[in-house]
């Protein structure tokens, strides 16, 4: 019996000075999405694709008109001195300049979560080389997206993008082929252009 006491007493002991019991969960909710629900970017690491679909137009046009005339009449006479003289100054100086520029990118991307802001935005950036025929392209996209702009597809159009930043960028012969010649760079800095 008093090995059955002194059992008990060990046990009772162990008991009342291991504290609470705590059991850990299996199901973690940053692990798991819900069973009826389509998968969304949410976490660090996490991808996510970018639709692009930018178009920019911008025009500016300036004119500029200038009329002046000036006439200067006089005559001087005393004795036998006679003088008459006129001078007369006239100018016309009109300026006219437009610009026009417009812009078009349409293009899909896939980006990663770089980092979950404080209000819960993400912070994502990707970029996508793509090389046809000696042509090569380089998109780059940065920006921060609201959780709710994501749709059921995990994929956010960039309008819907904040802060964003697309760079699209090329090499090759077609892209040196567009770019002016050394003369017409040469006319250009001189503003002759």
């Amino acid at each position: 019996m008093s090995r059955l006491f002194s059992v008990s007493l060990v046990l009772g002991a162990v008991l009342l000075l291991g504290g609470p019991a705590a059991a850990a969960d299996l199901y973690a909710n940053s692990e798991w999405a819900a069973m009826a629900s389509d998968r969304q970017a949410s976490r660090v690491g996490d991808s996510l694709t970018v639709v692009i679909f930018e178009n920019a137009v911008a025009s500016n046009t300036a004119q500029n008109g200038t009329d002046r005339q000036t006439r200067l009449a006089g005559q001087i006479s005393g004795g036998s001195l006679s003088e008459t003289g006129q001078l007369s100054l006239e100018g016309d100086l009109e300026r006219r300049g437009q610009t026009a520029r417009s812009g078009k990118i349409v293009a899909q991307i896939s980006v990663t979560v770089d980092a979950i802001l404080p209000n819960g935005d993400l912070r994502v950036s990707g970029q996508q080389l793509l090389s046809i025929n000696g042509e090569r392209t380089h998109l780059r996209l940065k920006g921060r997206v609201r959780r709710a702009d994501i749709s059921s597809g995990n994929s956010v159009l960039s309008t819907r993008l904040a802060d964003v930043e697309i760079d699209y960028d090329g090499t090759g012969f077609v892209t040196r082929g567009s770019k002016p010649g050394i003369v017409d760079r040469i006319f250009g800095w001189l503003g002759l252009l």
